[in-house]
């Protein structure tokens, strides 16, 4: 009996001693444990502060992983108290949650415990989140929690297009709006906080049309499901996106820390594991590719750029290094891919198509002397390949019903907040704009314009250098440390970086001894850093941005952060200074001209330019090319392409950059070599590009034609329709002929309140005067008068669309069923859908669901019945 409960004793001691460990493996613990220190040798100890905090064992094991692989910025903008709050919540959530003890320790160490998703701020989402959502799904199998979430999740947020930085999950929820990153960032922190594996899966470019998308895939009972973030299904894998996702080329998530699960590892770094997911949307391919000097030697170490063709530039969508035998693959979906090795300023291209092509030789036999010739590029997508999940009218109908209720939670909240019409007898009406702007952080901004009205000038001046967004989420210590700073460049934000905490008053005093000095001579505030900061030595590492005050309290950072730093310590101590975005370099002002910030070159100058002209005719369809839109622009740079981010103008909304306004007449760029990419997307997602390399040397001109291909055939009829079929119109049934008259006429099907509805009304609006000028009816039509009520809801968001719009309902179907039966539409459901028709029962064009550029498509086309 002794033996026994010895026996028993010791098994209870084991097992006491095993569950202290939050890593189990002790060869992953070790791994841990080497990164960790390594990591510690980066940035000093100093920022790992554990004392007075009663770490447990397996807390600190949590800890030291976290550690291991955050980026430099996570570490040294918040302390250590604040990354275990979030482990012991997490750890709790394990023990709490039904479905704690099934998932694997492999999932829930990278895919629970780690709080960034993205390149969100970090905020305590996650333990308020676990309070609002532990109780709901409370005796939920996973899946339906899921589903449950998301339901959460779109009560708080709906989709509205803005700029690339990205909310915090609680910055969403202020806004009750957010682009489909933050939308996904928000849903995956919401699934993290009751313990559910989550990851935020992108595309970084579509391959069938412009722009990009991110959703959310979570984990239940051992396998990996996709949702629509805040756009909830009836069931899992199921969202708008099915069949744009099934011609997408790669699809991405980066799964935190040395991840090692079965996936495929297109990068592995410090800070994350980047693995691709194509396999789980849409047919793919795998292509072997050899990348060699130019001798033919194998070139090891090479940088290879996998470039989809989006917004008029082949986009590097995700980067891989050959090893020692100079290779490397890749498995992406079965379309046209440009594939871009460089090396030691030498580079080198190819054309690849995935499903046909199963191995590539690349020669870097090229540099910025010696570039190709121009050529033509026909571009192909994936074909359409996916699979619905079963929804029966029951769940559709259910499901309908919680989302209008949902937007009504979420309606009841933005009707909080200020409008141009509830402000109009404001004391203060310079800073009546700036308050209905920032939405749910208008008490912020209000509080702010109150505070200082004595000083009203500066205050507004201060609120006119915010971005929409800025204003939504910059808090009142941010606001009053650069009004209060003796500076007269007030601006806070350099680029896209996270606003997290004070430093102009800050660095007024830090540098008050130097500032004499380094006013007279900016020259002399890069000199200081180029001695004083340090550059991360790991070139690959996360560029998540520090804040200032870290950067200075590190004496560490990354090219980025410390450009940032320049450009917030020098605006602190009155130095004008500045990002310039289109070659993307910063800059500070000496005796009235601007000079150029090179850390690595001895003395400061001023880059010798020289003038691009472009020559373009207009016709029929194209009178003036937009960039982004027909064409771009990138500089070659060490072997490498780096896009000029001219001027894109408001979010969704056209405006920017264009042939007429900044190329016609000459636009100035720095000396070097260029390559001018044109395209024209077809209705078929497929693309008919132009490349040319070119010169720009100082003091010249440098004149090229914009040469954009265009299609040579005409229109051709398609399929029928039958444009007697009746919809409802004020409540009155009418025959599309009796509203359109003869002729031709454009017909939509929208899905109200989905992302891909919206871009196409937006870029409806965008065409809205060429539309005009042809002079045809748009009939848009609602599936059910709930969706016509809705829409009336948020009309002001599409106040410019074509004079001669039609609105009615598809009330059971009908119509939507006939263009899917006629067209031979794989999935009937998806919208919007949109045709040109004529009333001789003619179908010329066209277009279902997530397209970017409808308007231009619907232009083009009428420019040639």
């Amino acid at each position: 009996m002794n033996k026994i409960l010895l026996s028993l004793f010791l098994a209870a001691v084991s097992l006491s001693s095993y569950a202290q460990h939050f890593i189990t493996d002790p060869n992953f613990r070790q791994k841990v444990e080497t990164a960790f220190q390594a990591k510690m040798k980066v940035i000093g100890k100093k920022f790992y502060n554990t004392k007075g905090l009663r770490v447990s064992p397996e807390e600190e094991e949590a800890l030291r992983f976290l550690y291991a692989y955050m980026p430099i910025a996570d570490a040294t903008d918040y302390p250590t108290a604040y990354h275990l709050k979030n482990i012991r919540t997490a750890l709790r959530t394990r023990k709490s949650m039904a479905w704690g003890k099934d998932v694997p320790e492999l999932l829930f160490r990278h895919f629970v415990l780690p709080m960034r998703v993205n390149n969100e701020p970090l905020d305590s989402s996650r333990a308020i989140f676990y309070r609002e959502l532990s109780e709901r799904v409370k005796g939920l199998p996973m899946k339906e929690a899921i589903l449950e979430v998301n339901h959460w999740c779109h009560e708080r947020v709906t989709y509205e297009p803005s700029d690339a930085r990205t909310s915090s999950p609680l910055q969403s929820i202020r806004t009750g709006r957010g682009r489909c990153g933050e939308e996904s960032t928000f849903t995956v922190a919401a699934l993290r906080s009751i313990g559910i594996p989550a990851r935020q899966v992108y595309t970084p470019r579509w391959a069938h049309t412009d722009d990009n998308h991110a959703w959310v895939e979570a984990w239940a009972d051992g396998k990996w499901y996709f949702i629509g973030a805040c756009e909830p299904e009836p069931v899992l894998n199921l969202a708008w996106f099915n069949e744009p996702a099934s011609r997408a080329m790669l699809m991405h998530t980066r799964a935190f820390g040395d991840y090692e699960g079965p996936e495929e590892v297109m990068l592995r770094t410090n800070n994350f594991t980047e693995i691709n997911l194509i396999d789980n949307y849409g047919s793919t391919s795998k292509i072997d590719f050899k990348i060699v000097d130019k001798d033919g030697k194998p070139a090891d170490n090479a940088k290879v750029d996998f470039k989809i063709y989006n917004y008029a530039e082949f986009y590097t969508a995700v980067s891989k290094y050959t090893g020692e035998d100079g290779t490397t693959f890749l498995s992406a979906g079965k379309g046209d891919m440009i594939v871009w090795a460089s090396k030691d300023e030498q580079f080198g291209f190819a054309k690849a198509t995935f499903g046909k092509d199963k191995s590539i030789t690349i020669k870097l036999e090229y540099n910025e002397k010696n570039v190709p010739k121009e050529a033509d590029l026909d571009i192909v997508p994936p074909a359409q390949n996916s699979t619905l999940p079963a929804v029966t009218k029951a769940q559709r109908d259910e499901n309908t019903r919680r989302l209008t209720y949902e937007d009504s939670i979420r309606h009841a909240y933005i009707a909080t907040f200020p409008t141009t019409e509830s402000m109009k007898d404001y004391r203060y009406p310079e800073a009546t704009s700036y308050i209905v702007k920032a939405r749910g952080n208008w008490k912020t901004i209000k509080a702010f314009v109150e505070k200082y009205a004595n000083q009203q000038e500066r205050a507004i001046q201060l609120l006119s250098t915010l971005s929409d967004k800025d204003l939504r989420d910059m808090p009142m210590e941010i606001l009053e440390d650069n009004m209060k700073a003796k500076s007269s460049q007030l601006s806070p934000r350099v680029e896209s970086e996270m606003i997290l905490t004070p430093f102009k008053q800050f660095f007024e005093k830090a540098f008050a001894k130097e500032a004499a000095s380094f006013r007279k001579n900016p020259a002399l505030l890069v000199d200081w850093i180029k001695k004083n900061i340090r550059m991360n030595p790991d070139s690959r590492a996360m560029r998540i941005p520090q804040t200032p005050r870290s950067v200075w309290e590190s004496r560490i950072t990354d090219s980025r952060s410390r450009d940032i730093f320049f450009v917030d310590v020098a605006r602190s101590l009155g130095i004008e200074a500045r990002m310039d975005f289109v070659a993307w370099k910063i800059q500070y002002k000496q005796d009235g001209k601007w000079v150029d910030v090179d850390f690595d070159a001895a003395a400061q100058q001023t880059a010798k330019t020289g003038k691009l002209v472009l020559t373009f005719t207009p016709d029929g369809f194209l009178d003036d090319p937009k960039y982004y839109s027909h064409f771009s622009i990138s500089k070659i740079v060490c072997g490498q392409t780096w896009l000029m981010n001219f001027d894109e103008g408001q979010v969704d909304m056209g405006g920017g950059a264009t042939w007429s306004n900044t190329f016609k007449n000459g636009a100035t760029l720095d000396e070097g070599t260029y390559i001018l990419v044109t395209g024209q997307r077809m209705a078929d997602g497929s693309v008919l590009a132009h490349s040319r390399f070119f010169q720009i040397e100082p003091d010249k001109t440098t004149t090229l034609p914009l040469d954009i291909r265009q299609e040579s055939e005409g229109v051709k009829v398609i399929g029928s329709f039958n444009s007697e079929d009746l919809f409802d119109k004020d409540g009155q049934s009418v025959s599309i002929l009796s509203q359109t008259g003869r002729g031709y006429y454009v017909l939509g099907v929208l899905g109200i309140g989905q992302e891909p509805t919206n871009h196409a009304l937006h870029d409806i609006e965008k065409m809205k005067d060429k539309l005009d000028k042809w002079g045809r009816p748009f009939v848009l039509l609602f599936k059910n008068e709930a969706e016509a009520k809705k829409f009336q809801a948020q009309k002001g968001e599409f106040p410019n669309l074509p004079e001669k719009t039609i609105f009615g309902i598809d009330k059971d179907g009908t119509i939507q069923q006939e263009i899917a039966k006629e067209m031979k539409l794989r999935n009937t459901e998806q919208l919007p859908i949109f045709i040109i028709a004529d009333t001789f029962n003619r179908i010329v064009f066209l277009s279902q669901g997530y397209t970017i550029g409808l308007g231009e498509q619907l232009v083009k086309t009428s420019s040639k019945l």
